[in-house]
């Protein structure tokens, strides 16, 4: 059921304008009926007792002179005051009610803009021209929204478009593998085994990438549900017991400068960010690489800085690293990661009230800072 509304902001304004002039009016008419009462009957001369005046054809004793005359003074003054306050009432209605809609015919063109917006025309904006006034601050304020509502539709949409192809990815193998192997009368238990073996790589990717956007939901522009004690050279070295194995594997040796940096927040997702960000150092480097993991401390601020050796990097494409399903220098069909890593930890330590940067390493790779609000005084 549609809320009721009193009347609009032009008739309630022209309502109040009318009001104020009433009574302004109304003022001004009693003090000139009472001004011109009191003139009236102090300026009568004065006349011998018994006689008599005419006044309007009519006798009148000398007595009662300056009571008749001020009499007449003040009818006058409200028949003809009267019909002047009448008139000023209309007119002061009249302009009122055309003043009033040319100062809120910005508003209708907000009003009209926003009718008329939807996810596919949200490029239209008011850009309004006139004064500085507060309806121009209004539009300004409206067209900076809207820039920021078709970043979020623009970002959502390459969101879900490269979601879809991610989880395409896996799935057409899954189907494929099935679909060949099953079709096969002939397929022995060595074919079932390898057709298993590539069904689960492809399921386990595919879970993991879910699991990603999950963590990314929940990290996303939320608050945090819990504000712990951490140390991010513990959560540092914690993470490192995964990915080292990897690192080992590929000869990349890594260098650890980790005195205690205390922050507060989630433990579980400050230990994700230190994961993803030792997992990208691993993945995306050379074999015989090098990582270098760094932590320190201030008075407001601890840092967790992971630098690698890697592939070479723009320093123009840096940023666009944060963005969900890019890969610097690799190909976006890469089996390993998921392409949310750096997404993640972004979203994370937004969360935590802090900032990640990353830069470019001269000669391939990257180092990525991130700066939380220290726990020194928590």
């Amino acid at each position: 059921m549609p809320r009721r509304r009193g009347p609009g902001l032009r008739l309630r304004i022209t309502f109040v304008a009318v009001v104020i002039v009433a009574a302004v009016s109304a003022l001004l008419l009693w003090l000139g009926w009472l001004l011109v009462g009191l003139v009236a009957r102090g300026a009568v001369p004065q006349m011998p007792a018994g006689s008599k005046i005419l006044v309007d054809g009519v006798e009148v004793d000398a007595a009662r002179l300056g009571e008749v005359l001020e009499e007449h003074a003040r009818t006058q003054v409200l028949s003809v005051g009267v019909v002047a306050f009448v008139l000023l009432l209309v007119a002061a209605a009249v302009l009122a009610w055309t003043f009033t809609g040319r100062a809120l015919r910005p508003l209708h063109e907000v009003t009209g803009t926003a009718r008329r917006l939807s996810a596919e025309s949200l490029g239209e904006r008011i850009a309004l021209n006139g004064p500085d006034d507060e309806v121009a601050e209004l539009a300004d304020t409206f067209d900076a929204m809207l820039d920021r509502l078709q970043g979020a539709f623009d970002s959502q949409r390459r969101f879900v478009a490269n979601a879809s192809h991610e989880l395409r990815t896996p799935l057409a193998v899954i189907r494929t593998e099935l679909d060949v192997t099953l079709s096969d009368p002939n397929a022995d238990v060595e074919e079932l085994r390898r057709m298993s073996d590539v069904v689960g790589t492809a399921a386990l990717r595919a879970e993991q990438l879910v699991e990603a956007l999950l963590l990314l939901a929940r990290t996303d522009g939320i608050g945090l549900a819990v504000h712990d004690p951490v140390d991010l050279a513990a959560v540092a070295a914690s993470a490192w017991r995964s990915a080292g194995r990897e690192a080992a594997a590929r000869g990349v040796r890594a260098n650890f400068a980790t005195p205690p940096a205390p922050t507060v927040g989630d433990p579980a997702l400050l230990e994700r960010v230190a994961g993803n960000l030792l997992e990208n150092a691993v993945r995306h480097n050379v074999d015989g690489g090098w990582i270098e993991v760094a932590t320190d401390s201030g008075p407001q601020w601890s840092h967790l800085r992971v630098s690698s050796s890697g592939q070479l990097i723009a320093p123009e494409l840096v940023a666009e690293l944060f963005e969900p399903f890019r890969r610097g220098g690799v190909d976006r069909t890469a089996r390993t990661g998921t392409g949310l890593g750096l997404s993640i930890v972004r979203a994370a330590v937004l969360a935590h009230g802090g900032a990640v940067h990353a830069e470019a390493v001269p000669g391939g790779g990257l180092a990525v800072t991130v700066r939380l609000p220290s726990g020194r005084g928590a």
